[in-house]
C-alpha cells in the first residue's frame, strides 16, 4: 500500500513539475480599445495557446499598474516582467531611442519600416546592456497637429500651449514659438477640457481614443513621423523560461509585429474619417505651414545627428541607402 502511495505521490509531483505555470505582469500605457493594446491582447492569447497555459501574462492597460514613464524601469527591475513603451519617450536617456521621431525623416509606413530595420540592432544592444530584450515594435499612424484654432503658418502657433510627449515634440513646440506642456495620453482629454493645453501633435488614433472632437476643432495631417511602441521583456525572466516557451514567445512576437504594422496602416485612414464624422476639420497643412515644418525638420535632423554620434549617422546612412 505504501509503495502505491509513493508511486502516486511521485506521479503527482512529476505532473506538477511538467506544468509549472509562470505568471508575468504586463503594464501598457494605452486604453484596452486602442489598436496597440488589442494587438498585445492577441499576442498574450497566442502565447497562452502555444504554451498550453504554461506562461500566463496579465495585461494592465491604460497605465493602471505603472504610469507610462515608469514602465521601462519597472521591467528593468523585474517589478513587471514585460511591458510596452513609446520608445522616443526615452530619447533623453539615449538619442538613438528617438530616431523614429526626428521630424520628416521617415514619413510613410514603408520608410518607417526601413528605419526600424536600420535602427533595430543598436536599440536591441542598448536594451541588452540594461538587462532587457526587445520583442517587437508597432508604429503609430503618422503624426498631425490638433489645434483649438486654425493654423495657416508657424506664426499661428506662437503662444499655444502644446501637449508634448517626448523631447522632439517639445523641441518642435519651442521652434514654433509654442509652450511645451508634458501630458500623458490618459490625461489628455481633461487637459484640453481645462485649457491646460490647446494644441497637440499626435496621431489620428490618439485623437480618436481621447474623443478629441469634444475639446478641439482642427486637425492638420502633417504626416511628420511615425513613432513606434516597443514591447520588451526582462532578460532574466525570459531566460528562466524553458526553450519551448521562449520559442512560443518569440513566434508570437514576430506575428504581433507583422499584424500590428498592417493594422496601423489600415486604421490610419479610418481614424481620420472618424475625426471628420464627429465634426472636426481634417485638412492637409497649407503650403506655407508644410514648408516651415520642413525647415524645422531639417534643423532637428542636424541636431539629432550631432547628439546621436556615430551610431546615429550609421542608422541614417543605412536607412538612406
Amino acid at each position: 500500500m505504501r509503495a502505491i502511495q509513493a508511486i502516486a505521490a511521485a506521479v503527482a509531483l512529476a505532473s506538477t513539475a511538467a506544468f509549472s505555470q509562470t505568471k508575468w505582469d504586463m503594464p501598457t500605457p494605452y486604453p484596452a480599445t486602442n489598436f496597440h493594446t488589442e494587438n498585445i491582447a492577441q499576442f498574450i492569447a497566442d502565447v497562452d495557446k502555444a504554451t498550453g497555459g504554461k506562461l500566463k501574462i496579465t495585461l494592465h492597460a491604460n497605465a493602471s499598474l505603472f504610469k507610462a514613464p515608469e514602465i521601462k524601469r519597472a521591467v528593468q527591475g523585474n517589478q513587471a516582467q514585460i511591458g510596452e513603451i513609446l520608445i522616443s519617450g526615452y530619447s533623453n536617456e539615449d538619442p538613438v531611442f528617438g530616431v523614429d521621431s526626428v521630424p520628416f525623416l521617415a514619413t510613410s509606413y514603408a520608410d518607417a519600416a526601413k528605419l526600424w530595420k536600420a535602427s533595430r540592432k543598436p536599440i536591441e544592444e542598448r536594451f541588452a546592456k540594461q538587462g532587457m530584450m526587445v520583442l517587437f515594435s508597432v508604429p503609430w499612424p503618422p503624426q498631425g497637429i490638433y489645434s483649438s484654432k486654425p493654423l495657416a503658418s508657424i506664426a499661428d502657433m506662437k503662444g499655444l500651449k502644446m501637449r508634448t510627449y517626448n523631447p522632439y515634440t517639445s523641441r518642435i513646440a519651442e521652434l514654433a514659438g509654442a509652450q511645451p506642456v508634458t501630458i500623458q495620453v490618459a490625461e489628455l482629454a481633461q487637459a484640453f477640457a481645462t485649457g491646460a493645453v490647446n494644441a497637440n501633435i499626435t496621431s489620428g488614433a490618439t485623437g480618436y481614443d481621447t474623443k478629441a472632437w469634444e475639446v478641439v476643432k482642427y486637425y492638420y495631417d502633417t504626416q511628420a513621423w511615425l513613432p513606434k511602441n516597443i514591447v520588451f521583456v526582462n532578460k532574466s525572466a525570459f531566460d528562466a523560461l524553458d526553450k519551448a516557451t521562449q520559442g512560443a514567445v518569440l513566434k508570437a512576437a514576430a506575428d504581433a509585429e507583422a499584424r500590428g504594422w498592417k493594422t496601423s496602416e489600415e486604421k490610419n485612414t479610418w481614424y481620420l474619417e472618424q475625426l471628420g464624422k464627429n465634426g472636426m476639420l481634417v485638412a492637409p497643412p497649407s503650403t506655407q505651414l508644410k514648408g516651415e515644418f520642413k525647415k524645422i525638420g531639417e534643423t532637428m535632423t542636424g541636431e539629432w545627428l550631432k547628439t546621436a554620434g556615430a551610431d546615429g549617422q550609421a542608422i541614417v546612412d543605412a536607412y538612406r541607402k
